[in-house]
C-alpha cells in the first residue's frame, strides 16, 4: 500500500471534518498498543463478513467519527489521565491579564515542590517575516501571455513555483492564481491578497514562523534570477523584497530579560506560555499561577462537556444521511441517561438535543461541600464511561457506517480476520488506486 497517498487522502478529509492536529496524548506504551492489537484481534475475529459501499458520504462519516473520539478521548486524557482516580484532576493555570499573556499548565501534578507563580512584563512580540508586493491595478493585463517560474528558499530548501499566464489574465487572476498554488504546497508562508480604495491589489507573503535564525530575520527568499521558466514575475508583482524581517519576542519574567523566536515557549516545564500583547506601559505586568482546586475542577468539567457536546454534534450531523449514525448518537445518549440526575445535582444538565448545560455556580457549590467527594465521584464514573466508548468507537468506526452482512462466521471455529477494522483505510484508499 502506498503510505504516502493514504496519508494525502485522510489528510484530505481531516481538516474539512474534524480539527486537525496531534497531541501528547496520541503516544502510547507498549502495553497499551498491545492492548489496541488483542483488541483488533477480538473483533476481527468475531465481526462477520461485510460489504461497505464505497462512496464520500461513508469516508466523510468514517474520519469525522473516528476523529471527533479521538478528540474526546485526549480531552479526557488531558484533563488528568486516562486512570479513573486521576481523572479531571488535573490543575489549571491563570492569568491576571490576558490581553498580555495567556498560561497553560502542563506538568503532571507530581511535583515535590510548590508550583511557583511569577510576574510577565512583555515589550515586544515575536513577528513573521513580510513581503508585501506592488499594488496593481486590478483589472489590468501586464504580464505577457507565457509559462513563468520563481524559486522560494525556506529553511533551506529551494522549492520551483511555475504559473500560466493566458491572454485574458488581469493582474487581479494571477495575484489570486498564485496565492491558492502558494497556500496549497505547504511550504510555510501564507499568501493574501491586499485592496486600497483605488481598486489596486497586491500579493503578500508572510512566514509562517517567527523569529531570526542565526541572527537573521530573513526567514524565507523570493527570486526568478536563476528559474527555469520566464523570468520577471517577481519584479513585476513586487515580492522579492522584505517589507519587514522577522524578529524575537522581549519580555521579562520576575524583572530577568528574556528573548525567544517563537510568542509560545514553556517555563519550568510547568507553564505553556503565550504572548497576547506589549505591556500597556512599563512595569505592568501579569501574574501567573495556579488557579485553586476548585476552580481548577469546575474548568476541567467544563472542558469535559465541551468535548462531549462536540463529539455528539459531530455525529448528529450525519444521522440524515447514515442510518448507523443514530445508534451513535443514541449510544451516546444512553450514557448521559445513566447519570442525569446525579449530574442535574452538581449543575450539569442535558437539553433536549443531549447536549451538556453547564451551571458552573451549582457546579462550584457542589466542589465546595462537605460531601463534594461523593457528588462529585458521579462526573468520574461519566466520564469514564465517555473514554471507554471513545475507545471502541477509535479502534472500529466501521461498527457505526452503513453495511451490508453477507455472512457471519461459525462461533467458536473462525480465525481472526485480519482487514476488518482496516476496512476504514482501505475504502478511503482503493478509489485513488
Amino acid at each position: 500500500m502506498n503510505t504516502s497517498a493514504l496519508n494525502t487522502i485522510y489528510n484530505h478529509y481531516l481538516p474539512m471534518y474534524v480539527k486537525k492536529g496531534t497531541s501528547a496524548y496520541d503516544t502510547h506504551k507498549k502495553s497499551e498498543l498491545r492492548g489496541i492489537y488483542n483488541s483488533i484481534v477480538k473483533l476481527n475475529k468475531e465481526s462477520p463478513l461485510y460489504l461497505i459501499k464505497q462512496n464520500k458520504e461513508n469516508q466523510e462519516y468514517a474520519v469525522s467519527i473516528k476523529e471527533g473520539a479521538r478528540d474526546l478521548r485526549n480531552t479526557i486524557a488531558s484533563l488528568g489521565g486516562r486512570d479513573q482516580d486521576a481523572m479531571l484532576s488535573k490543575k489549571t493555570a491563570f492569568s491576571s491579564n490576558e490581553e498580555i499573556a495567556v498560561a497553560k499548565y502542563i506538568g503532571d501534578g507530581q511535583e515535590t515542590e510548590e508550583v511557583p507563580s511569577f510576574e510577565i512584563e512583555v515589550t515586544a512580540l515575536a513577528s513573521e517575516q513580510v513581503n508585501t508586493g506592488n499594488f496593481l491595478p486590478s483589472s489590468d493585463k501586464f504580464l505577457s501571455p507565457g509559462t513563468y517560474s520563481f524559486d522560494v528558499g525556506v529553511n533551506n530548501l529551494n522549492y520551483e513555483f511555475q504559473f500560466n499566464v493566458n491572454a485574458d489574465d488581469t493582474n487581479r487572476d494571477i495575484q489570486d492564481r498564485l496565492s491558492r498554488l502558494i497556500n496549497n504546497a505547504g511550504v510555510g508562508i501564507n499568501a493574501t491578497i491586499l485592496e486600497d480604495a483605488d481598486q489596486n491589489s497586491s500579493l503578500r507573503l508572510t512566514s509562517q514562523n517567527t523569529g531570526t535564525t542565526n541572527g537573521s530575520g530573513l526567514l524565507f527568499t523570493v527570486s526568478d534570477d536563476q528559474t527555469s521558466k520566464t523570468s520577471g514575475s517577481v519584479a513585476f508583482l513586487g515580492i522579492g523584497i522584505p517589507t519587514r524581517l522577522a524578529s524575537d519576542s522581549s519580555f521579562s519574567l520576575n524583572g530577568v530579560e528574556r528573548h525567544t523566536a517563537s510568542n509560545q515557549f514553556t517555563v519550568e516545564k510547568m507553564y505553556e506560555i503565550t504572548l497576547k500583547g506589549i505591556s500597556p506601559t512599563e512595569g505592568q505586568t501579569s501574574t501567573i499561577g495556579l488557579k485553586t482546586d476548585t476552580e481548577s475542577l469546575t474548568e476541567n468539567i467544563s472542558q469535559l462537556a465541551s468535548g462531549y457536546n462536540e463529539f455528539l454534534r459531530a455525529a448528529s450531523e450525519f444521522t440524515q444521511t447514515q442510518q448507523r449514525a443514530g445508534s451513535l448518537v443514541s449510544e451516546l445518549k444512553g450514557i448521559s441517561t445513566d447519570y442525569k440526575n446525579s449530574l442535574d445535582s452538581i449543575g450539569l444538565t442535558f437539553g433536549e438535543n443531549g447536549y451538556i448545560e453547564v451551571n458552573e455556580t451549582h457546579l462550584k457549590e457542589a466542589a465546595e461541600s462537605d460531601d463534594a467527594q461523593e457528588l462529585l465521584s458521579t462526573v468520574k464514573d461519566f466520564t469514564a464511561s465517555l473514554y471507554r466508548k471513545t475507545n471502541q468507537v477509535s479502534i472500529n468506526p466501521m461498527n457505526y457506517v452503513d453495511k451490508t452482512i453477507v455472512a457471519y462466521k461459525n462461533p467458536g471455529k473462525n480465525f481472526a480476520s485480519p482487514y476488518v477494522t482496516s476496512s476504514y483505510s482501505g475504502m478511503m484508499f482503493n478509489s485513488y488506486c
